[in-house]
């Protein structure tokens, strides 16, 4: 078994995880522990004992402490299941070794090309070593870069005792990517206090600030009537689900949004004549934003329903995730560490705000302050993803630099 971090990456993004959310287990696919297994027979060929596989697909394991001091336990987490959005199955990583610029065309599907004026991250990258995918399937470096890149790091603080470090908790999870992944991890048996997510994108940047998050459903009885027969009789629900979306403005969605600005966005709508269901997420960076979104979708609801005065509604709003923001900053010192490993080797940290999630938002609720990490990653979740392997290194350097700042920092 060898131990580069690219070598790794390869061999775990071509075991396949996709998570499901039509699924109502956990893990949502039980094809997820199968890289679970793999990371703990690694962890334990390391040396790391305690290394486990529990019942929902997580997988935990301990770094001991070396060192007098009373340093915080920390922990570094990634997730290990791969998005819905487009197929993981039978993923073949392509390496372009040393990269010289330009477009990169990806073999097994020719309309599928990386282009520089797409991804102008690209113009970072003359001299270093990119793994894309044949363009048929999704690469898996969100987050397999991040499991990678925390293994690697595994690995060298275990073969070099000189780097002093205090107890060190590693935490793999499962369906991060359908908004579970931290439903069924177990605090108390991990017993960190702070934690680092490794799932962020370009070198450099570190996050503290995710989306608050809510899912809207929307469920319509319309009334049924033969079209034959309808006139002032029938209430078509896939009309009246149909006219709340057209009246949604188009100022707030995803496609006209971008920075600190939230959004409402419909994802799935089903349904017949007779009954209809919408789905629909609501984001925001503060909780007066997300409420004002969501009064607007209940004035929307009531609006189009009053035209339809035979018919009836529900709308049910479910909380997902909150901006981790508000935890972090009672923190200080988590993201004071972060900034100084980031400068040690050798970039400038520029602290970033997610437009989405991580499982750091939820674990920060969940009494586990929980920051985010870049893994060198980019175009996530489609085929045209993809990574650089001396960012992935950058991000396994940043691992050991942050626990010797935390060991030399403490009491």
């Amino acid at each position: 078994m060898t131990d580069t971090v690219l070598d790794r990456f390869l061999r775990y993004v071509v075991i396949d995880t996709q998570s499901d959310p039509s699924s109502g287990s956990q893990p949502s696919t039980e094809k997820q522990k199968d890289l679970g297994r793999v990371l703990v027979a690694e962890l334990l060929a390391l040396g790391l004992s305690d290394a486990h596989l529990d019942e929902h697909g997580n997988v935990y394991a301990t770094i001991p402490s070396n060192t007098d001091k009373d340093v915080p336990v920390i922990c570094f987490c990634s997730h290990m299941d791969t998005a819905p959005d487009f197929t993981g199955t039978n993923v073949k990583p392509q390496l372009v070794r040393n990269y010289q610029g330009g477009d990169i065309p990806l073999t097994g599907d020719t309309s599928q090309v990386i282009r520089v004026t797409a991804h102008p991250q690209l113009n970072n990258q003359i001299g270093n070593d990119i793994v894309t995918t044949d363009g048929t399937t999704l690469l898996g470096a969100d987050d397999k870069a991040g499991v990678a890149e925390i293994m690697t790091a595994a690995a060298h603080l275990m073969a070099t005792p000189d780097i002093k470090h205090g107890t060190i908790k590693i935490l793999f999870t499962t369906d991060e990517e359908i908004g579970r992944g931290a439903d069924k991890v177990d605090l108390e048996k991990l017993g960190a206090r702070f934690a680092y997510t490794l799932d962020g994108s370009t070198v450099g940047e570190i996050e503290n600030e995710t989306f608050s998050a809510d899912g809207v459903v929307i469920e319509i009885t319309g009334v049924a009537m033969h079209p034959g027969y309808a006139k002032g009789k029938m209430e078509n629900a896939i009309k009246a689900a149909s006219d709340i979306v057209a009246r949604l403005p188009r100022d707030i969605a995803p496609e006209s949004t971008e920075g600190r600005q939230g959004f409402i966005h419909p994802v799935d709508i089903s349904g017949s004549m007779e009954s209809a269901k919408l789905q629909l997420i609501v984001r925001d960076f503060t909780e007066a934003g997300l409420k004002e979104k969501e009064d607007l979708l209940e004035k929307i609801t009531r609006d189009v329903m009053a035209t339809y005065p035979g018919s009836t509604h529900t709308l049910t709003v479910k909380h997902q995730y909150r901006n981790m923001k508000e935890v972090l900053d009672r923190h200080p010192e988590i993201m004071d560490n972060l900034e100084e490993a980031v400068r040690r080797v050798g970039l400038e940290p520029v602290r970033h705000s997610i437009r989405g999630g991580t499982d750091g938002s939820r674990l920060s609720f969940m009494g586990l302050p929980c920051p985010n990490i870049y893994t060198g990653g980019h175009a996530y979740h489609s085929p045209l993803e993809w990574v650089s392997v001396q960012d992935m290194e950058k991000s396994v350097e940043t691992i050991v630099a942050l626990v010797k700042v935390w060991e030399e920092r403490a009491a």
